[in-house]
């Protein structure tokens, strides 16, 4: 009897192991083409490679969706394209270099070089230039100095 449960136990952690969701399913190319989609669920900002809510409503469809694809032989651009067609560009997860879409490539940069420029300026703006130390005069232009302040002092007096 003892051997009987231990079998049974074995069988059965045997089979929990063995267990697996379909997101543990995936393979390289669903991952490879899911990282180029984004995930619609609307509570993740991830793709649908990355999507990890359990029962996700859009992520897990997708990645069925896009394994039936690739065994149908349809290559990777043909998929996103598909999902392009049913869902628009909102489901890509870069967008596409092109038209106003360009403008998200553009603009970090020309805001980071904008903003190197405004603290190049201000730094330029704040700092003092070093006071110059002047040419050192002679000793007959310094003695005629002193005979000058000499003689204003007097008339002071």
């Amino acid at each position: 009897m003892h051997r009987l449960r231990a079998s049974l136990l074995l069988l059965i952690l045997a089979a929990a192991s063995l267990a697996q969701t379909a997101s543990q399913l995936q393979t390289d190319a669903i991952r490879r083409v899911g990282a180029k989609l984004a995930c619609l669920c609307g509570t993740c900002n991830n793709t649908v490679s990355d999507c990890q809510m359990l029962e996700c409503h859009f992520s897990k469809p997708a990645k069925e969706r896009i394994a039936a694809l690739q065994t149908m032989g349809t290559p990777d651009s043909g998929i996103i394209d598909e999902f392009v067609g049913q869902y628009g560009k909102r489901v890509l997860a870069a967008p596409p270099a092109e038209g106003f879409n360009l403008l998200a490539w553009v603009m970090p940069f020309a805001a980071l070089g904008a903003g190197l420029a405004m603290v190049w300026l201000f730094i330029r703006r704040i700092r003092k230039p070093a006071p110059s130390t002047g040419a050192p005069l002679d000793p007959a232009t310094l003695s005629r100095y002193q005979e000058r302040i000499e003689a204003d002092l007097t008339k002071l007096d």
